[in-house]
C-alpha cells in the first residue's frame, strides 16, 4: 500500500500494537474506528435488518481478533474488514437460506410508481433485489460504499475483471428496471 493516509497511519499502528503485545485496549480501538462503517455495509446488505446487522458485526470483529495476524496490510484495514464482514454475510446467507429449505417468494415485484423521492428510494430497493446477488454486492461496494473497483475486488474475493462485468451489468440492468424514472425526470425538464 503506497502513502497511507493519517486515518490507514493510525489503523497500521493499533493494529501492530494488538499482534506485538495483545493489546485489547488497541483493538477496542480499531473496532470503535470501524464499526460504523461495517455494520453500514452489513445493514444494506441485510436490506435494513438492524438486528441481523449487529450480530453480524459482533461476528466479523471476533473473526478479524482471531484471524488478525493474518491481516498482511495488501489492502487498507477497513478494506480487510468488509471482506470479513461479506464472509460473515455470505455464511449466514447460506445458514439461512438451507434451514430454509430454499423456500422463497417467487411473486413478482409490483411495478414501479412514479411518486416522489421516497418512491424512487423504494423503486431502487425493489430494483436491486431483483439483479443478481453478485452484481448486488459490486454496486453496494462501489457505489454504496464507495470502495474502488480493486478495493471491491479484495473484499469480494474476484477478479477485478469480473467486478467491473457485474458493475457495468448491474448498472446497465437497473437503468432498465428504472427506465419510468428517467422518462418521467426528462417530462419535468420539458425535454
Amino acid at each position: 500500500m503506497a502513502d497511507p493516509t493519517g486515518a490507514e497511519q493510525v489503523d497500521q499502528v493499533l493494529v501492530a500494537r494488538v499482534l506485538l503485545t495483545e493489546d485489547r485496549r488497541a483493538f477496542e480501538q480499531l473496532m470503535r474506528r470501524h464499526q460504523g462503517m461495517v455494520r453500514a455495509q452489513l445493514r444494506r446488505l441485510l436490506y435494513g435488518d438492524q438486528a441481523r446487522a449487529d450480530d453480524l458485526a459482533q461476528e466479523t470483529f471476533l473473526l478479524a481478533w482471531r484471524k488478525l495476524d493474518q491481516f498482511r496490510g495488501e489492502a487498507r484495514f477497513s478494506t480487510w474488514l468488509y471482506r470479513i464482514a461479506y464472509s460473515c454475510f455470505l455464511q449466514a446467507r447460506r445458514k439461512r437460506s438451507a434451514a430454509a429449505d430454499d423456500v422463497g417468494d417467487d411473486t413478482p415485484d409490483p411495478p414501479i410508481s412514479l411518486r416522489d423521492a421516497a418512491d424512487l428510494r423504494l423503486d431502487v430497493e425493489r430494483a436491486m433485489r431483483r439483479l443478481s446477488a453478485t452484481e448486488q454486492a459490486v454496486l453496494l461496494h462501489v457505489v454504496q460504499l464507495g470502495l474502488s473497483h480493486e478495493e471491491a475486488a479484495y473484499v469480494l474475493a474476484m477478479p477485478l475483471g469480473t467486478v467491473k462485468s457485474h458493475m457495468n451489468r448491474g448498472k446497465a440492468r437497473l437503468r432498465a428496471l428504472l427506465a419510468d424514472w428517467q422518462i418521467t425526470s426528462q417530462e419535468g425538464r420539458g425535454t
